[in-house]
């Protein structure tokens, strides 16, 4: 996730823009707010920020854009060819470097005690269970939305640094969560993932690890 989060990318990133100073709940947004960013400002064309725990709504942005930039650059690196090392279950003989490229064909061939494992991590971040200063610890509702990192996580002591980063943050998720839909999509209609129009042969480069 780190890796994730290093990412920098300014493609659809508005000026550092001023600390957020709104109270939690179903307020309005305004300029300045950590989220609304250029071209689009304050954009509730269904008129939901009134009538909804907007609150909840961030935090789940927040999060799916984070799983989203890990799946996204998961996607990525596999047509790269790049592989880990080693075996993804011993049990049943899989290596890394066994595990088809596509989307659906990894998730099929990953397995079940993997699966539980995936859960498992998952459901204790969501817990905060395995909370431990270097970690993740649970949402709680004294801290700003996203703020799941344990002591030891860097904070910004600036606030138009500290705005830059997370609205940075928002931007890229939004933008991979476009992107990881993309790749689906592509794979559904019977097309490879990251290159739809065939570039490339249709398929990813030979492994490289």
């Amino acid at each position: 996730m780190i890796a994730a989060l290093a990412m920098q990318t300014t493609a659809f990133q508005a000026p550092a823009l001023k600390a957020p100073t709104r109270a939690v709940g179903a307020s309005m947004f305004a300029e300045g707010d950590i989220g609304v960013t250029l071209p689009l400002g304050v954009y509730d064309p269904l008129g939901l920020i009134e009538t909804k725990d907007m609150r909840r709504f961030e935090i789940m942005e927040i999060k799916h854009g984070r799983a989203a930039m890990l799946g996204f650059l998961h996607v990525v690196l596999i047509h790269a060819g790049v592989r880990l090392p080693g075996y993804l279950s011993a049990v049943n003989d899989l290596k890394f470097s066994d595990m088809p490229v596509g989307c659906f064909a990894s998730l099929e061939a990953t397995p079940t005690l993997g699966w539980l494992q995936i859960m498992a991590f998952t459901c204790a971040s969501e817990t905060g269970y395995a909370g431990t200063t270097s970690g993740l610890v649970k949402q709680s509702a004294s801290k700003a939305p996203g703020d799941i990192g344990g002591s030891q996580w860097k904070r910004y002591s600036d606030p138009a640094e500290k705005a830059f980063k997370l609205n940075v943050e928002r931007n890229n998720g939004r933008a991979a969560m476009m992107g990881i839909t993309g790749c689906l999509v592509h794979e559904l209609l019977g097309v490879d993932a990251l290159y739809p129009t065939g570039g490339l042969g249709g398929a990813a480069p030979a492994a490289i690890l």
